[in-house]
């Protein structure tokens, strides 16, 4: 997701350096937080005015620029969300769930929970879709249990690259394999689920066997390591072959062949 234009650099000022007014250091993980403040003392040194921020500092999401500290391609539609799931920080960042009605143009949509949206503005979002030059990702998580037969078939007209689902939990489960009933059509390659693992005291077992139900239903998992906002948590080995087995599609459908 990160961009790759001339002025997007990652880590430490180099050798050769763009003129530039401001260099805005973008932060989203609270414990890279040290990090990016020692990269502002480190492009400081050459440059007067260095900004630090970022969802990490608590950036609502009011502004949108395409391009800026993501892709050229990725846009989102619609910021925060009505659940309150414990594990998510989205609800506290960027508040309930509000539309953009002037979204900036692109082809991977990033909104938290685009579901939650009205019926109006999700057909604004695929119509806009329809006419992408290049294959579309859905790659914010489509909540399972907002999947309908009207949207699966708005669906139809949109060359999809790849829809990403979630099941952060035993109780979405059953809402994800219905969803997947409805989009079947798009097949298991393209139907991706998120799915958050070593939450609230799971085992590796628990884990892995919710992964391969994910897997059974029809999707492809990407397990994602719990991570609480205060800290950051160095997991074992053991968790860690997990999150890798299951977050490369590879590796993932590798040890799936008979």
């Amino acid at each position: 997701m990160t961009p790759k234009d001339e002025y997007a650099f990652i880590g430490d000022p180099p050798m050769f350096r763009p003129h530039a007014d401001e260099v805005h250091v973008s932060v989203t993980f609270t414990w890279d937080i040290p990090e990016a403040k020692r990269l502002v003392e480190a492009w400081g040194q050459y440059y007067d005015d260095v900004r630090l921020g970022g969802p990490a500092l608590g950036d609502p999401g009011n502004t949108f620029i395409p391009g800026f500290y993501v892709k050229h391609g990725v846009t989102f539609t619609s910021r925060g969300c009505n659940n309150r799931c414990p594990w998510c920080l989205a609800p506290i960042r960027e508040g309930n769930h509000r539309e953009i009605a002037r979204f900036a143009r692109g082809y991977i949509i990033q909104d938290n929970n685009l579901l939650q949206a009205s019926r109006s503005h999700i057909s604004r979002v695929l119509e806009m879709l329809k006419k992408s030059r290049y294959p579309v990702s859905l790659a914010g998580g489509l909540e399972p249990a907002l999947v309908n037969d009207w949207f699966a078939e708005e669906l139809r007209g949109v060359r999809v690259a790849q829809v990403f689902l979630s099941a952060d939990s035993r109780a979405a489960v059953n809402p994800l394999r219905k969803a997947v009933q409805v989009l079947k059509y798009l097949g298991r390659h393209k139907l991706r689920c998120y799915v958050l693992i070593a939450y609230n005291g799971e085992k590796v077992a628990q884990a892995e066997e919710r992964l391969e139900e994910v897997w059974e239903i029809g999707c492809l998992p990407f397990a994602q390591l719990y991570q609480p906002e205060d800290h950051y948590i160095d997991y074992s080995q053991e968790w860690k072959q997990l999150a890798r087995k299951w977050s490369r599609p590879a590796a993932t459908v590798a040890s799936h062949k008979i």
